[in-house]
């Protein structure tokens, strides 16, 4: 029997349907433990461990990536107007560097020695398996003068950027626990030295068998209300809460609880990178939601069905289309014909 195929897809952002590893450990475990394992499942999955602890080193290999992503040699005069101006610049907030990976700033011009200029990608969009994934470990934070020395537990570094934060309590620990430390960050050490944390996008917590993530909206509020700056009672209420943190799922909506399954869904790197460039929503009040398991099927779906309908049309010229997006920023709906 000969098949013709309307149209084929790779690659889903949400796994269809996960079945629970079934050697997960609900016993005790420390924290040590958790992170160890937790970096052994990243590294399985194609991350590279990269052994840095301090600022120093966390830009040299920034450099080191930069390069690699834009085929480029920085002098090391172009390397520092470019870190100083484009990418450290004491001008730059929150907003500006997340504008720089989710808006309009994506790419920055490069003054080289020679006078000429160059586009600097900090993160490629379109073919987002360019973009290099690299897992820290022990993290010790700048500090301000006086300020408490803090350690990050595990990031991730896309391009050298930290973008994806993980905090870990050891199981029978409340993953709240987790989350008031990353706020804690924020307050502390996240702005401290070259602000370099500030670029954070996506923050996990975890205890081993409770995992959430959330998105950097929770640190530009936290931040916001740390200075003085109004914010909306209601929006600080709604954006600062634990209960603004969100489960990951299959797509059957079940929820994808315990770490290890965790890891082996949402940091699959396809998986990651599409939810970093395609699904985390930059709203024109410049607010970061991270779109849930739900709605990214759905959207997939659609956008699946809106490529397929000239195939559709080939095959039965009786059948007709139609369909709804709603853009999830600004409430408003499209129909597709």
């Amino acid at each position: 029997m000969r098949v013709k195929v309307i149209a084929e897809t790779n690659e889903a952002t949400v796994v269809a349907r996960w079945e629970p590893v079934k050697r997960q450990s609900d016993a005790w475990q420390s924290e040590a433990d958790l992170e160890a394992e937790f970096i052994r499942m990243l590294k399985e999955q194609g991350y590279e461990f990269l052994s840095v602890h301090r600022e120093d080193g966390l830009i040299a290999n920034m450099r080191t990536q930069l390069e690699a992503l834009n085929e480029i040699r920085f002098s090391d005069g172009e390397w520092d107007r470019f870190f100083r101006e484009c990418i450290a610049n004491e001008n730059l907030g929150v907003v500006e560097k997340t504008n720089a990976i989710q808006g309009d700033e994506t790419v920055k011009s490069l003054k080289r020695d020679d006078r000429t200029t160059k586009n600097i990608k900090l993160i490629d969009r379109e073919n987002i398996h360019n973009n290099r994934l690299q897992v820290i470990h022990q993290f010790e934070m700048p500090m301000e003068p006086g300020g408490r020395k803090n350690r990050s537990d595990v990031t991730v570094l896309v391009n050298g950027f930290p973008l994806v934060h993980i905090e870990l309590k050891r199981r029978g620990i409340p993953v709240r626990e987790a989350f008031n430390q990353i706020g804690r960050y924020e307050r502390e050490s996240f702005h401290a030295g070259h602000g370099l944390f500030e670029y954070v996008q996506i923050y996990i917590i975890s205890n081993g068998s409770d995992t959430k993530y959330y998105s950097n909206s929770v640190r530009r509020n936290a931040i916001k209300d740390a200075t003085g700056d109004k914010v909306e009672k209601n929006a600080r209420k709604n954006k600062t809460s634990f209960e603004f943190t969100s489960y990951w799922a299959d797509a059957e909506n079940r929820n994808i609880l315990d770490l290890i399954d965790f890891t082996r869904t949402f940091f699959a790197k396809h998986t990651l990178l599409n939810i970093l460039t395609k699904y985390c929503v930059w709203t024109e009040e410049k607010v970061l939601m991270a779109m849930r398991p739900y709605q990214i099927v759905a959207t997939e779906r659609i956008l699946n069905r809106i490529e397929t309908a000239p195939n559709y049309k080939k095959y039965d010229r009786k059948r007709k289309n139609a369909y709804i997006l709603q853009n999830i920023s600004i409430g408003e709906w499209f129909i597709f014909h």
